[in-house]
């Protein structure tokens, strides 16, 4: 059986669901988890499955909150970006020039994304060769993912100033004072940080260098409680460093298809479901809780086995290769003798529970 074909019957014959920049964030941050990494790769829904097996997940925004994030994207881009480029120039002080605008979510009637990702190269090496200030609207990048193409649909804008590309975010949750929700902003930031780097990849293919492509983006927001844009230079370095780290870490979907029997399938109607996922090991933490549609269920999972990742992925890191919670008492007690790859960490489980002996004593 081919790879694809192998990936088709782990999704039991549904159409891919497509990676976006929130899941490969997602994904990155959690690299060791096979689970999840099949999954996105073969593009199945995971929000469905978690829903099926009875661990539905409350992701996902309110439709209001789409509604008004749908309406200031189109407020900002109207009339080929006016708005967008005054901002750009009165607030940022950017010396922004005529620009050229160029649409490509939708490519001559076909939304197919082979072509819209080769009219979104077209596009790119003209603007490289004429050094032009093109700017491009839903540009249609692509990005390797342990192995596996993924499709990135950006609702973004790419412009150039000075001879490098630029990212732009347009985000609908509100700058107030200056000041924007942490937790937000960061968010914001690991998502511009994949558009850069499918950007740099871009452009190596097309022979220019990386660095064409900046690492300073610029995140739109409404400003205090009106809709009025107001943007913002943002320093992704230290998000593409971290993604770079993650992704190649990222064990190859190649590897992980070999492992797993030959009839294993995702589909949603499958009596054996529930089986068919634990066949595929996950690395659950709990930051899991906030970026993955199988984190109620493989939480479950971890409690019920005695798994070290529902105490978080600082304690489960430290311990070192020790999986089970039952294990890590047993080698702090003594009870068990460490193997010798253990031996270490079972030093220093017993000098903890020694400790923690003395104090409760003391």
């Amino acid at each position: 059986m081919t790879h694809d074909s192998a990936l088709e019957r782990l999704r039991g014959g549904a159409e891919p669901r497509n990676h976006d920049a929130r899941t490969i964030a997602a994904l990155t941050a959690n690299p060791g988890c096979a689970r999840r990494g099949i999954m996105d790769a073969a593009g199945v829904d995971k929000d469905a499955v978690a829903r099926r097996l009875g661990f539905p997940a409350p992701f996902g925004q309110s439709q209001f909150a789409i509604t008004r994030g749908n309406a200031f994207e189109a407020q900002v881009k109207a009339d080929g970006c006016a708005e967008l480029l005054t901002l750009l120039r009165d607030r940022l002080g950017l010396d922004v020039p005529e620009v050229a605008y160029d649409d490509l979510e939708v490519v001559a009637g076909n939304e197919s994304r082979e072509l819209r990702h080769a009219r979104t190269r077209r596009l790119l090496e003209r603007a490289l060769s004429s050094g032009e200030g093109t700017l491009f609207d839903h540009p249609l990048l692509r990005l390797d993912i342990a192995g596996q193409p993924a499709y990135l649909e950006p609702d973004v804008i790419a412009f150039q100033l000075g001879g490098r590309f630029h990212i732009i975010e347009i985000k609908s949750f509100a700058v107030i004072d200056g000041q924007a929700e942490p937790e937000q902003v960061a968010a914001a930031a690991r998502q511009s940080a994949v558009y850069v780097l499918a950007l740099r990849r871009l452009l190596e293919e097309l022979g220019a260098p990386a660095e064409r492509v900046s690492h300073e983006v610029f995140l739109v927001c409404p400003e205090n409680f009106s809709n009025r844009p107001t943007a913002t230079p943002l320093d992704v370095r230290p998000q593409l460093a971290v993604l770079g780290r993650q992704l190649a870490r990222l064990t190859r979907v190649e590897q992980i298809v070999g492992g797993l029997p030959d009839d294993l399938t995702f589909e949603l109607e499958a009596e054996e479901l529930p089986d068919a996922v634990r066949t595929v090991e996950a690395r659950y933490a709990p930051e899991c809780m906030a970026s993955c549609e199988m984190a109620f269920f493989c939480r479950d999972e971890a409690r019920a086995c005695g798994g070290t990742g529902v105490l978080g992925k600082a304690v489960r890191d430290d311990l070192g290769g020790v999986d089970s919670i039952g294990t890590a008492l047993a080698l702090a007690d003594g009870s068990l003798d460490p193997s010798p790859d253990l031996a270490e960490t079972a030093e220093r489980l017993r000098t903890a529970a020694r400790l923690r002996r003395e104090a409760l004593t003391a």
